[in-house]
């Protein structure tokens, strides 16, 4: 804060200088008066001595006139480059007054209406955290400063769920939704701090914002996670399975959060399967797809060339979910893509709602890029009628 009360200084010393120089003009201007009248004396003086030799016969009346003129040049030649006085009707006593009551005022209004704390929480925020206390302290005192952020009232909910505030973080995670709107992730967010809150016990509030964070994603995270642990926990565990498999449909491959749900999937078949029950298993999912070449891709493919064909989701994860690969001889030709084409175990058909089937030739056999392709619309990846698939545009 120092090189700012630096720069607020030099700005009132600038300040100052505006409102002084009126009052040195003042000054100098009254010692030209000054010596003005001082000089005006003077030749009143001389004029009085010259009546006086000439009453007395010293000089006559030529010798008069020739002296006053003489006495008249010198008072003009003393008088000469004075300016006129400036008249001014504020007085001299205001310029000094204002002097001293504008660096006065300025400070008070500064500490009253100004941003000293936000000028301070820049310079911290900008040198990382020593620790996750002092990450929070930031962020309430950054949520004290701008109270309708409801970015900065974001991230010290996190931070409070991070230290196991869980009560603080549904508070403030209210304050959010209704600063931010009714969005999905916030309403997921809230759901989870108030059902930790309430030391895990599952109510009609928690319930409702689940429902409406769900409502307005199908997809959202956070609710998945909650819903999955309080089936969980309720010895519900189907629906746990449930709705932890479509959290974990979500999850990008290289995500470190997998591991661990699936983890969790899995205890919860064993726990089920130790109550009786048996996991109910998911639909298998089957795509039986037709590929062909347009007739200007037929004359310009080889036969040796590479035709990977294979599905991807139309909202998720990039890599494909299942994937087949023939040769450009063997087109036309008829394959099906299922869960058992899967290039990750836990990235398979069954578990997207949309996906899109893609066909693709490469000539240097790699499956990432090629020469042509072709592309269907989404389809559901419970589809089981035939779909047609022409390779007829360069890949780009």
């Amino acid at each position: 804060m120092i090189d700012f009360w630096l720069a607020a200084g030099l700005l009132l010393l600038i300040a100052l200088s505006f409102l002084l120089i009126p009052v040195l003009r003042g000054r100098r201007a009254q010692r030209e008066e000054d010596r003005t009248a001082l000089n005006v004396a003077l030749y009143q003086e001389r004029v009085a001595e010259l009546q006086v030799q000439q009453d007395e016969g010293v000089l006559n009346a030529a010798q008069l006139d020739t002296g006053r003129a003489e006495a008249a040049r010198e008072l003009l030649a003393d008088t000469e480059g004075v300016e006129k006085p400036r008249e001014s009707r504020l007085g001299k006593p205001l310029p000094l007054i204002a002097a001293i009551l504008v660096p006065v005022l300025g400070v008070a209004l500064y500490l009253h209406f100004g941003a000293s704390d936000k000028v301070e929480l820049t310079r911290e925020f900008s040198q990382p955290p020593v620790s996750i206390e002092d990450m929070t302290h930031r962020l309430e005192r950054a949520a004290a400063a701008q109270p309708d952020s409801a970015e900065g009232l974001y991230f010290l909910g996190r931070a409070y769920m991070a230290q196991d505030r869980s009560a603080d973080a549904a508070k403030v995670f209210e304050r959010t939704v209704a600063l931010a709107g009714r969005q999905p992730e916030l309403l997921g967010q809230w759901a989870q701090a108030q059902y930790f809150a309430d030391n895990k016990q599952w109510s009609p509030k928690i319930q409702a914002l689940t429902d409406e964070a769900l409502k307005l994603d199908p997809k959202e995270v956070t609710s998945l996670g909650l819903l999955g642990i309080a089936a969980f926990e309720g010895q519900r565990y189907q629906e746990a399975i449930d709705y932890w498999n479509r959290l974990l449909a979500q999850l990008p491959p290289e995500d470190g959060s997998r591991a661990a749900l699936q983890g969790g999937i899995d205890r919860a078949a064993e726990k089920l399967k130790e109550s009786g029950g048996t996991v109910a298993q998911a639909p298998k999912a089957v795509l039986k797809v037709r590929v062909d070449l347009s007739a200007d891709v037929k004359a310009k493919s080889q036969p040796g060339d590479s035709v990977f064909i294979f599905a991807r989701a139309v909202s998720g994860p990039p890599a494909p979910l299942a994937a087949k690969r023939v040769t450009v001889a063997d087109l036309p030709v008829t394959v099906e893509l299922g869960d058992a084409d899967a290039m990750m175990p836990q990235l398979k058909l069954s578990n997207f709602p949309e996906v899109q089937l893609v066909a693709r030739i490469s000539r240097a056999g790699l499956p990432t890029a090629g020469e042509w392709i072709g592309r269907s619309q989404p389809l559901a990846s419970t589809t089981t009628a035939l779909q047609q698939l022409t390779i007829d545009s360069p890949d780009k």
